[in-house]
């Protein structure tokens, strides 16, 4: 029976991150208190819930406390230990489950339980020492990418290969860590599904987004997308898919490649809200962070209609110089809205925020974005 937590109940969130502070934020609009646990005292989400725990992801005297204090407890990244999930499963409500975290923890499992469902991915084989690299040039083709299969995001622990001497030199640079290397797809664009999918199962889909990326981190988001309703519809169909062989609850994300051909071909799962969807705060009629509110909640989907066109752009610590960005440049457009995570610190490639324009058409959004986005960086 789905038993539904109403406001007044507390909410627990394990990661302190910006995706846990939206979390956090939707929580409280909605009446609910939230309790986040998190090893950094300044984490953006800890320094907004009601009460924060200081502490690491498996310390038990403070996992057991927070799941007497919560009604049920989620979390906003995979690199939550699973069995830190296992443990507070035996004392309260917990999705998604540590299974299902466990599933998309590591690059070769993920991988090979996507194609256990029959849904292509790109041609991949996994290394674990350099005797595994000699048979993978036999199955991959030229060029290819070596990926850490664990603790990477945002284009860290990857390795662009040309040659087989190149994973070779690749894997010595990865410290030779378990790896999966990935033949190169001929790509022609990139796009996500975030979705929700309920206690029952009942799922729920944001509209599918186009993504571009710079340096291996998302820097645009572009909805609705330039892809065919069919391959719109593909993809949808694929991440649901995912979400019930995961037999996943809450909101989660799956990133694709469109092919040169065409293909809708599956890159990786993002349990969790999804940098892609941030779009939702201002464009969609109900975020992906009150969606996660709701399923964890046992609530109804609240209704994922797309209000208007939008571009979301991601802000980098790049963006900051040696000074604030000239916020005044984003401030002054009424259709514009600005996102920051109350980060202290600005460096390279750290994500600090986000901004959405709304505009009546995607190339309007975007070309406003561009011209915002340069005028906005820092002297």
């Amino acid at each position: 029976m789905n038993t539904q937590i109403l406001p007044g109940s507390t909410l627990g969130m394990l990661g302190g991150g910006q995706l846990g502070r939206m979390f956090t934020s939707a929580a409280q609009v909605m009446g609910y208190k939230v309790i986040v646990l998190d090893p950094d005292p300044q984490s953006p989400a800890g320094i907004i819930a009601d009460q924060h725990i200081c502490a690491a992801y498996d310390d038990e005297e403070a996992l057991a406390n927070m799941a007497k204090l919560c009604d049920a407890i989620t979390t906003e990244f995979e690199n939550i230990p699973a069995q830190t999930l296992a443990f507070l499963e035996q004392r309260t409500t917990v999705h998604p489950s540590s299974k299902a975290l466990a599933s998309t923890q590591n690059r070769n499992v993920e991988k090979n339980f996507i194609a256990s469902l029959g849904i292509q991915t790109a041609p991949f084989f996994t290394i674990r020492n350099k005797q595994d690299i000699a048979e993978a040039e036999k199955v991959i083709g030229f060029p290819a990418i070596l990926k850490v299969a664990t603790f990477g995001y945002d284009g860290k622990g990857q390795v662009p290969c040309q040659t087989i001497e190149d994973v070779y030199a690749g894997f010595e640079t990865l410290a030779e860590k378990e790896c999966v290397l990935e033949q190169r797809i001929d790509l022609d664009k990139e796009i996500s599904v975030v979705l929700a999918r309920s206690q029952t199962g009942t799922i729920i889909n944001f509209p599918v987004a186009e993504n571009a990326h710079v340096n291996g981190i998302l820097h645009t988001t572009t909805v609705p997308t330039s892809v065919s309703a069919e391959q719109s519809q593909k993809a949808i169909q694929i991440a649901n898919d995912i979400a019930k062989g995961l037999g996943y609850v809450g909101t989660m994300a799956v990133e694709f490649f469109v092919s040169q051909d065409g293909e809708i071909i599956a890159n990786e799962i993002a349990p969790r809200p999804h940098n892609s969807g941030h779009y939702t705060l201002d464009a969609c009629s109900t975020s992906q962070f009150e969606q996660q509110v709701r399923m964890l909640c046992g609530l109804p989907a609240g209704d994922c209609d797309l209000i208007s066109p939008v571009v979301m752009v991601n802000l980098l610590g790049d963006v900051w110089g040696h000074s604030q960005p000239h916020w005044e440049t984003l401030l002054s457009e009424t259709n514009i809205k600005l996102h920051l995570y109350g980060k202290q610190e600005a460096r390279p490639g750290r994500k600090m925020g986000h901004f959405n324009v709304l505009a009546e058409t995607v190339e309007q959004a975007m070309q406003q974005a561009e011209t915002c986005f340069e005028n906005l960086k820092a002297d």
